[in-house]
């Protein structure tokens, strides 16, 4: 649904910024370039996200104007080990039309938007790909990876009795309503607690509770601890599949939040005592959540086949990245860069403190590892190994350990995670 590197030029074609009036065919160019043209028109929802000046497309003037290629970025704040926070280019809708490939539009788009990104002070970029092998020639790599399980009630055994809740919560069910009140609020909460969390952009919550959308009104529920505070929400459905007269429902989760572990105990419980449900599908689960550990029978619960690398990033400046997260343990290692923009090539000095805190300048010192952006991206948020990415060639090593005494500088207690496509 992108274009290939280019191989011609694209004459007649201009990339550039849209106004709100081209919302309608914007939205259709972007529905056949993800080959869904049937998708009914979204104009609605993409006027509540419109932002001038981030919503591109590639017009071909030899095509009477068509729209041939579109893409979008917004702005969010990333939670990165250690709890601080950084400015990110989301980007989404990215599309060039299987009519106009291999023209080098995807490239003109984000490099574009990237650039802008870095003026703006953008640490980082991300995306969710929906092909692996697009990205990483732009300096892209995956950077979280989902956990979700599929949990059958009756092998399972459901929840261990005696697991600990909140003394004095309770749970409410809420309408779309009163989410959109609440949700902002508890979501930025929790997001502060979990590397890898990206920020809900405003549009978020009107998007998905049903404002300007047709949609089918999910069950949502909410946790309030003993003082009234609101500590966790949960939104879910339950499909209606009966064999005969025996119910076979499953109950698929699309939102679950929650500030504290005895809160997601409280809101596992409302869903796993949920009548007429054989099966829970959570297809968004961090990979160190303990909800498998909490059932009778954890072999009840198999991986999701959504198990995939949501999150990709793209690091645009080194010092205030590398700076900005915090460190398992004091230590050095020199780092030769590779970037096929330029923005972040060179030899760096990590350097950390017992502290935690970290700095990374330039240096002329021999490298320790060469790498590229691609695959320091995919390090940055420690989800992955930079001795799994040694054994994988996709990292040189020139130091003997080097890429061992990186991860454990990079290590984290809670692994990064993001439940959000983008």
């Amino acid at each position: 649904m992108v274009d290939e590197p280019a191989v011609q030029p694209a004459s007649g074609i201009e990339v550039r910024a849209i106004g709100e009036h081209e919302l309608s065919a914007w939205d259709r160019a972007l529905m056949r370039g993800f080959l869904r043209p049937q998708q009914p028109d979204a104009t609605e929802v993409r006027r509540l996200q419109f932002e001038p000046g981030r919503w591109l497309a590639a017009v071909d003037h030899t095509a009477g104007g068509a729209f041939v290629g579109t893409y979008r970025s917004y702005d969010l704040e990333l939670t990165l080990p250690g709890g601080a926070t950084v400015p990110v280019d989301a980007i989404t809708g990215v599309t060039v039309a299987s009519t106009h490939r291999r023209r080098g539009l995807l490239t003109r788009m984000i490099h574009q938007d990237l650039a802008a990104a870095r003026e703006r002070g953008c640490v980082l970029a991300a995306l969710s790909a929906a092909e692996y092998r697009i990205y990483g020639r732009f300096g892209f790599g995956p950077a979280t990876r989902s956990a979700g399980l599929v949990i059958d009630l009756q092998e399972s055994g459901g929840l261990r009795p005696g697991l600990a809740t909140p003394a004095g919560g309770r749970i409410d069910f809420a309408t779309p309503e009163e989410i959109r009140k609440i949700g902002p609020e508890l979501h930025e909460r929790w997001r502060l607690t979990q590397p890898g969390a990206l920020s809900r952009p405003v549009s978020w919550w009107p998007v998905h509770t049903g404002k300007a959308v047709d949609w089918k009104e999910p069950l949502s529920a909410v946790h309030r601890d003993a003082d009234g505070v609101v500590t966790g929400l949960v939104v879910y459905q339950v499909d209606d599949k009966w064999n005969g007269m025996t119910p076979d429902c499953t109950l698929t989760v699309r939102d679950f939040l929650a500030v504290d572990r005895r809160t997601a105990t409280a809101l596992w419980q409302l869903l796993f005592s949920t009548d007429w449900v054989r099966r829970i599908d959570v297809e968004e689960l961090g990979p160190d959540d303990p909800l498998p550990l909490l059932l009778a029978n954890p072999r009840g619960a198999t991986p999701h086949i959504g198990q995939y690398d949501n999150t990709w990033l793209r690091l645009l400046d080194l010092p205030a990245a590398l700076g900005a997260r915090t460190y398992a343990a004091p230590g050095r290692v020199v780092l030769a860069v590779t970037d096929p923009y330029g923005w972040t090539a060179g030899r760096w000095l990590l350097e950390t403190a017992p502290d935690g805190t970290g700095r990374c300048t330039p240096t002329d010192q021999a490298p320790d590892l060469t790498l590229g952006v691609s695959e320091l991206s995919t390090l940055y948020l420690a989800a992955e190994k930079a001795a799994r990415l040694l054994a994988a060639e996709l990292i040189t090593e020139h130091t003997p350990g080097a890429a061992a005494r990186l991860d454990h500088l990079l290590h984290t207690l809670l692994r990064a995670w993001n439940p959000d496509m983008l």
